[in-house]
């Protein structure tokens, strides 16, 4: 039964009948789930707990990002950075992957696919550029924010939820992460490099481009972006060491930028964006997709996937450090593919936790490589992450749509080195700091 009701999620996901939206067809596999009483009242409280955090941080990230789009911040942004490549194509591509690697660590990767994403398209409608050229810039864009979500706990709703169900702090989570991002990050650039160099146009016309400024609807509102984005920043930090949910932190910036959109300390001032449009525009979809599922793959869980979980992993516990790392990121991936990543992670974590692992390195290692998988190996497949699939919306929304043969075939040439080398440097870092 709990394989039936996952097979149906998935094809009504892909298929979409009728219109149906993947949000819609996720739940509906969540309800089937919980009457056919494949999950229990404390499979559902032991959900609630483990993403409740992730859920209201992601919600309010959206709406931050969709507020300063709504502003213009976005558009005056790319703008500004198509002035910043002074009319060298390869200048602009390596500035472009440099501000999505920056948007992510702010606002995880979900919000650099849904915002910046649709910002650098039109940028590149304007520029002319060719559809090869702009697949590079946009695949670069979507691939680097999920190479670069590792490195705060904050980055990626899979970190959040890793980090809350094991309980890491923030400081251990930094001093092994950083160095390991670093290496995703520079291999990502790499390989993005590599294969996408060809399609770069050499120079492009700067005379093209409006003033950067004409893009600005909302100018208290753009102005007030940085100051949110460190208010976020720092609130991080301190929510960390005071054991503060993030997602508190993240609602407290979302309610100071809708106070400043609607002008709520001034009832004589007409508001510039419409918050109804905004709220509208948040992908409920998606969310309702991660959330529908994490009862579906719950449900395949209590109907022994989560046995032969762990029993691999208490396998690949006795391979040695490296196999150990690079066994479980695989395994993740596999799971992050098939499922998306977020219920991936949360299925691999209770996993985890049931398995007897007599190493407490092994153990460690299996829980950021679990990170590792459910992060850079989810861009594997289409249905590997959120942040992938409001990416191949933003395209498609854009009038550049990426069929999933294509998504894939792609994907896999760039993902698996990128992948290999994270957990290698995972599984060489990790013991000096234990030592």
């Amino acid at each position: 039964m709990a394989i039936a009701i996952f097979l149906v999620t998935i094809a009504l996901v892909i298929w979409q009948p009728r219109g149906l939206g993947i949000g819609c067809s996720a739940l509906i596999g969540a309800l089937l789930t919980v009457v056919s009483g494949r999950v229990s009242l404390l499979d559902i409280l032991t959900i609630g707990s483990a993403v409740w955090n992730t859920t209201l941080t992601l919600i309010a990230l959206i709406l931050i990002s969709l507020l300063l789009d709504e502003a213009g911040f976005w558009r005056w942004l790319a703008l500004q950075v198509v002035g910043w490549g002074m009319g060298r194509g390869r200048l602009l591509f390596a500035l472009v992957v440099l501000l999505a690697v920056l948007a992510t660590w702010v606002l995880t990767n979900v919000g650099t696919a849904l915002i910046w994403t649709p910002a650098v398209i039109e940028m590149l409608l304007v520029l002319r550029f060719s559809a090869r050229a702009s697949v590079a810039f946009v695949f670069a864009i979507g691939f680097i924010a999920d190479a670069a979500s590792m490195v705060l706990p904050t980055s990626s709703p899979v970190n959040i939820i890793a980090t809350d169900y094991f309980d890491i702090a923030g400081l251990r989570y930094l001093m092994v992460m950083v160095p390991v991002t670093f290496v995703a990050i520079a291999s990502s650039f790499g390989v993005l490099w590599f294969y996408f160099d060809r399609y770069i146009p050499p120079t492009y016309e700067l005379q093209r481009l409006p003033p950067p400024r004409s893009a600005i609807r909302d100018p208290l509102l753009c102005q007030w972006g940085f100051a949110i984005f460190g208010l976020l920043f720092v609130g991080y930090g301190f929510a960390q060491v005071l054991s503060v949910p993030v997602s508190a932190i993240a609602l407290i910036a979302a309610l100071c930028l809708l106070a400043l959109a609607g002008r709520w300390f001034d009832a004589k001032t007409t508001p510039v964006i419409s918050l109804g449009k905004v709220w509208h525009r948040v992908p409920w979809q998606a969310i309702g997709f991660s959330l529908g599922m994490y009862f579906v793959v719950v449900g395949l869980g209590n109907a022994g996937l989560t046995l032969l979980l762990k029993q691999g992993l208490e396998e690949l516990s006795h391979w040695g450090l490296t196999l150990t790392a690079t066994g479980t990121g695989v395994l993740a991936l596999s799971l992050s593919g098939a499922m998306n990543n977020l219920p991936g992670v949360l299925l691999n974590a209770l996993a985890l936790q049931d398995a007897i692992i007599t190493e407490p390195i092994s153990q460690e290692a299996m829980v950021y490589a679990t990170i590792i998988g459910c992060n850079m190996g989810a861009k594997l497949m289409p249905l590997g992450s959120l942040s992938t699939l409001l990416w191949l919306n933003a395209l498609a929304g854009k009038g550049l749509p990426i069929r999933w043969s294509h998504y894939v075939r792609l994907s896999s040439i760039l993902t698996l080195p990128v992948l290999f080398l994270s957990l290698l440097s995972l599984a060489v870092w990790l013991p000096w700091l234990i030592a």
